[in-house]
């Protein structure tokens, strides 16, 4: 392989940022292989066939995680770089979503991302070099109403890239956290059909509130997925990482709000999601 880079990116499906990081990734001259699960496999069809391998692969199975893994190294020796982007949106009340949406939120978004770095972290520590790219997000750090599962589970993803990247750095392998802003793709489409898998009870007045909450990365002013990808490859490539790349609508509004006091937080949220109001219970 040379000094190309071997990069496996996990959910690749076209309209997802994922597809984004493959084509720019392909762009400067990188072997990626995309990775998604069986049903979306098709949608990774339309990547440049030069430079982009498909592959099957479920974050959530610890053999069909080993076998993709071990599949790549057996074809180009090494894995230069991993990036964890394969995640799935969760919204609704905290309180009364179903703790099986919680568990299926946490499997894949956190759980996944560290069965990756656990299967590839053997074939880069054997080559003392290495990158993880893992996939967080402003909520992870300052987290919203309506989303809480979704919330947790990238907070646990930046609790864990802190401990891996030092834990790391005596095997030559460098831990990248990237912390999305709002960014244009699938998500919130996604999330929405989600919703309609349950009902809310208790929180039925705020329906309209949570539907909202579900579509709010998607506004106007989200960032181009091409342009985020685009940003974080580059950064990713550079000689010296950066340990975190946070880039994308509303990035500074959250680290204001990562900085204030939770009350002006509270207040913030729940003005922006109409919590003020009584329930009529």
């Amino acid at each position: 392989m040379g000094d190309r880079k071997v990069v496996l990116i996990t959910g690749c499906a076209k309209g997802g940022i994922g597809y984004e990081y493959c084509k720019t990734f392909a762009e400067q001259r990188c072997l990626v292989f995309a990775t998604d699960i069986s049903s979306r496999i098709h949608e990774l069809s339309g990547l440049p066939t030069e430079n982009v391998e498909s592959l099957e692969l479920y974050v959530t199975s610890d053999e069909s995680v080993k076998s993709a893994i071990a599949a790549v190294v057996k074809k180009c020796g090494k894995i230069d770089l991993l990036v964890n982007n394969a995640g799935i949106g969760s919204t609704g009340p905290l309180a009364e979503l179903p703790l099986e949406i919680v568990r299926k939120t946490c499997e894949v978004n956190t759980m996944g991302q560290l069965r990756m770095a656990q299967h590839v972290v053997p074939f880069m520590a054997s080559k003392r070099c290495g990158r993880i790219v893992n996939i967080g997000s402003v909520v992870g750090k300052v987290p919203t109403p309506w989303a809480g599962s979704y919330c947790s589970s990238k907070a646990a993803v930046h609790a864990m890239s802190d401990t891996l990247r030092v834990e790391l750095k005596p095997f030559g392998i460098d831990v990248i956290l990237v912390i999305p802003g709002a960014i244009r793709s699938n998500l919130g489409e996604a999330n929405v059909e989600r919703l309609k898998g349950y009902e809310c009870n208790l929180h039925k007045e705020f329906k309209d509130d949570i539907v909202e909450r579900a579509k709010a990365s998607q506004t106007g002013k989200a960032t181009d997925a091409t342009i985020f990808a685009r940003h974080v490859v580059s950064k990713v490539l550079s000689p010296k990482p950066p340990k975190q790349i946070v880039f994308g609508h509303m990035t500074c509004l959250f680290a204001l709000l990562s900085w204030s006091p939770l009350w002006v937080r509270d207040r913030f949220f729940s003005n922006r999601f109409d919590l003020n109001k009584k329930s009529k219970l």
